[in-house]
């Protein structure tokens, strides 16, 4: 199976963390329930930055970050 697009706006948060598992240490570091909720595979990125008021170019930045480490 390919691996999806991470910058892709529909792309789920459970493919998130299954596919680039070092993301959701960013979203704990920020106190954010996103890794583990049974909605995840319902939200998106832009979804969890709307929810939790972050600005969400930055956070890819960071979550991007995090990926290539």
């Amino acid at each position: 199976m390919r691996r999806p697009d991470f910058d892709n706006p529909d792309l789920p948060l459970s493919e998130l963390f299954h596919y680039w598992p070092a993301c959701a240490g960013e979203f704990m570091n920020r106190q954010m329930l996103c890794p583990g909720c049974p909605i995840a595979p319902f939200h998106t990125l832009i979804d969890a930055c709307e929810e939790y008021g972050l600005e969400e170019m930055a956070f890819r930045e960071s979550l991007r970050n995090a990926a290539k480490a």
